[in-house]
């Protein structure tokens, strides 16, 4: 997918590659002989139900002019049996294929919601959310009847067809010959409309996944919305883009709807031929053609056009579910820029030296943020980022956690290039905490517990105390059990902060990473959490992203980043009587609470 908004669309692909139904077959193939059974249980359903017609012709060709009554009356009890007999594996049917059909489903969303664990941050950095949830609900969703029925529906449909033609060849070959004038027609409906009909559900797909992105972009910025009273501008936006999606549902619905009508027109013209011809034939003085045997014929014909129908369907769903598998693959495929190399080994125990050898970085092509930038941190030691907006301060700290992978240069912990070890072991060995203070739906002992799931309660509680974060927290109504929203809407920006600063602490990292984590929380706060920092970094290297500069006055060190590098590095006293850009912030900090 590439980068866009709500109001761009998807790129289309021209044609369907048929190895993603191959792919959708691997999913399958493990209930295999579930389906077999449930096949074989529908032909032998079918089967039977195609005595129902010879019953009915040796009725009336033989009981009712014989009168015979007992004949009548065990044609009739084997037909409800027969009835019966459908009903049961109908049901049956039913009832494994959904169990089936979900089981499929619900492999395909966990491969893809598993595969969207591991992609990196560059991945969500170019899409709309909504874009990319709508593929691991809505597209998922949209193959359950093509999986629950579809597929043996087809297979019994097909050999429904065999035994229905050999039924009706063995009744009579001319009428049989009339019958089959019609699939021609088919045909040629059919190719007339197929790549029509395909590219209309893509559109239709594309329209939907712009709904569902503005959707979703709505509600996570209502209370923006609501405070630039933004409602009726936001109204006529989603309003457009329903419209758009209206359209593009009822143009690919026509197509779907144009093979029912036709299929439903082709039995209808064929039958009233086979009528007349057979009426025609009956009357003619050296006809064997009998009333029990064109009655009996024209039953099969709604039998042989019903399948043809489903199929028509089947191939509607196909088609529908083609324009939704190209998305939900093309997501699987997405590939994982960030991961671990062939031969990527553990990370052993880290001691805390993080050494950058001219290290360059881009989000966009041409365009670096990081420049050449070097420095070494030892074991212990506090390094403070500072510097303008869009300098490169965040970039940094994510490369040492490796949440993207650098243009140039090379990242050391401990002299081992992070680029060879796992993932895994690099990162649970790191406290992170970062601008963005999220808080998942639970309760507050969960959030905090996030980052480290086997800490007890008791450590818990006493990395809440470390950050300040105890006495609000026991001022809820339920203390630690207390349950919060999704994104913490419940607590101010403050009390989420030091939430996320508890849940990084009780990760007991060997690298502390903090950005701007203090930003929302007040100066008397601060001040307080500051004595339970001073503790906590002791002998731990860590890195710490600041504009308020009052909170690394005391950082074993202080890069200024600007122009794509560190311009001046040093201790606070140091870098104030350079008088360079540090200097200048520092002063202009100070100038303004005066």
């Amino acid at each position: 997918m590439a980068r866009n908004r709500y109001d761009m669309d998807e790129i289309l692909e021209d044609s369907f590659d048929v190895n993603q139904l191959k792919r959708l077959a691997a999913y399958i193939s493990p209930y295999k002989k579930k389906m077999a059974g449930v096949i074989l249980l529908m032909l032998s359903s079918s089967a039977s139900t195609m005595m129902i017609p010879i019953f009915l012709q040796n009725v009336m060709d033989v009981s009712i002019p014989d009168k015979d009554m007992k004949a009548i009356g065990i044609y009739s009890f084997l037909t409800l049996l027969i009835a019966l007999y459908s009903a049961f594996a109908l049901r049956l049917k039913i009832k494994i294929m959904s169990v089936v059909g979900q089981n499929i489903i619900y492999s395909i969303r966990t491969d893809i919601f598993k595969h969207l664990q591991e992609l990196p941050f560059s991945y969500y950095d170019d899409r709309p959310h909504g874009k990319i949830q709508v593929r691991v609900v809505n597209y998922v969703n949209s193959l359950s009847d093509l999986l629950s029925n579809g597929i043996v529906n087809t297979f019994t449909d097909l050999c429904n067809l065999i035994f229905i033609l050999a039924f009706m060849l063995f009744l009579d070959v001319k009428l049989t010959l009339v019958c089959l004038c019609g699939l021609p027609v088919l045909t040629v409906v059919i190719i007339f409309i197929k790549k029509k009909q395909r590219r209309a559900w893509q559109i239709q797909s594309n329209k939907q996944s712009n709904l569902n992105a503005y959707i979703a972009e709505s509600i996570n910025g209502i209370r923006v919305t609501q405070s630039f009273v933004r409602e009726r501008e936001n109204t006529g936006i989603f309003n457009f883009l329903s419209k758009n999606y209206q359209k593009s549902w009822m143009r690919a619905v026509m197509f779907n709807f144009t093979m029912g009508p036709s299929v439903d027109i082709i039995s209808t013209v064929t039958t009233a031929f086979i009528y007349i011809l057979g009426v025609k034939w009956i009357l003619s003085p050296d006809s064997t053609l009998t009333v029990g045997v064109l009655i009996a014929f024209t039953a099969y014909i709604s039998r042989f056009w019903a399948p043809i129908n489903t199929l028509a369907g089947f191939y509607n769903s196909l088609l529908t579910a083609i324009s939704y598998l190209e998305r939900i693959f093309e997501t699987i495929d997405e590939p994982v820029n960030v991961k671990d190399t062939k031969d990527a080994v553990e990370m052993p125990p880290i001691d805390g030296t993080v050494e950058f050898q001219k290290v360059s970085f881009s989000y966009e092509p041409d365009h670096k943020i990081l420049q050449d930038i070097s420095f070494t941190a030892k074991k212990g030691e506090t390094y403070a980022i500072v510097g303008p907006t869009g300098a490169g301060k965040t970039t940094i700290v994510n490369l040492i956690s490796r949440f993207y992978n650098v243009d140039s240069g090379k990242i050391l912990i401990d002299g081992r290039d992070i680029s060879k070890v796992t993932l895994h072991s690099l990162r649970t060995q790191m406290g992170i905490m970062m601008q963005d203070s999220f808080i998942f739906s639970g309760t507050i002992m969960d959030n905090i517990r996030y980052g480290n799931h086997t800490a007890t309660d008791e450590e818990v509680i006493e990395a809440a105390k470390t950050v300040c974060a105890h006495d609000f927290i026991m001022e809820m109504e339920n203390g630690y059990q207390t349950q919060v929203n999704e994104r913490g809407s419940r607590l101010s920006a403050g009390q989420r902060q030091l939430i996320s600063f508890a849940r990084a602490l009780l990760a007991n990292p060997k690298i502390l990473i903090l950005d701007e984590a203090t930003s929302s929380i007040d100066t008397e706060t601060e001040l307080i959490l500051q004595k339970g920092l001073n503790s906590l970094l002791s002998g731990r290297t860590s890195f710490i992203i600041a504009h308020r500069l009052s909170t690394i006055k005391n950082a074993d060190c202080i890069m200024y980043v600007d122009q794509g590098g560190i311009l001046e590095k040093g201790s606070h006293e140091e870098l104030l009587l350079k008088k360079g850009p540090y200097y200048k912030l520092y002063m202009s900090q100070y100038e303004f609470l005066k």
